[in-house]
């Protein structure tokens, strides 16, 4: 089970691993033990996560969301599979609680009388000074 926040948990159906060999660091031992860990997470299938926390969950997971509405975090950063692991499964808490988070509503505001005052008058002050870059008649 994994904890995401204290209103949300995962269950251990909804996470599958598997384990692949990693490249990188590891000597020999990157040839012969499988130390890269695959997770994936059941998000559209998931009854603990409301629908808007799954709409937020597709943008945020971006190209990791696949078809069938998984998430897919794959680490091979570390040397041993343990730790590999624990950082899959932490990533995927911290993406599932930053879709937890709703947007905050933008409120709409108009611009004060003095800062369209202002732009105005900075306006007519770069129309003048373009004015006077013309060329110089003859008198």
């Amino acid at each position: 089970m994994l904890r995401v926040s204290e209103s949300v948990t995962i269950a251990d159906w909804e996470l599958t691993e598997s384990f692949v060999r990693a490249s990188g660091p590891g000597g020999q031992n990157v040839n012969k033990v499988a130390t890269a860990v695959e997770l994936r997470f059941e998000a559209a299938r998931s009854p603990h996560l409301a629908p808007a926390v799954k709409a937020r969950l597709k943008r945020l997971a971006g190209s990791r969301w696949t078809k069938e509405g998984a998430i897919l975090i794959q680490v091979d950063t570390h040397r041993s599979q343990a730790r590999n692991r624990e950082e899959a499964r932490e990533r995927l808490a911290a993406l599932i609680a930053k879709a937890l988070v709703a947007p905050k509503k933008r409120v709409p505001t108009r611009p004060t009388l003095g800062s369209k005052r202002r732009r105005l008058e900075a306006k007519t002050r770069r129309g003048a000074v373009k004015r006077l870059r013309g060329t110089v008649e003859e008198e």
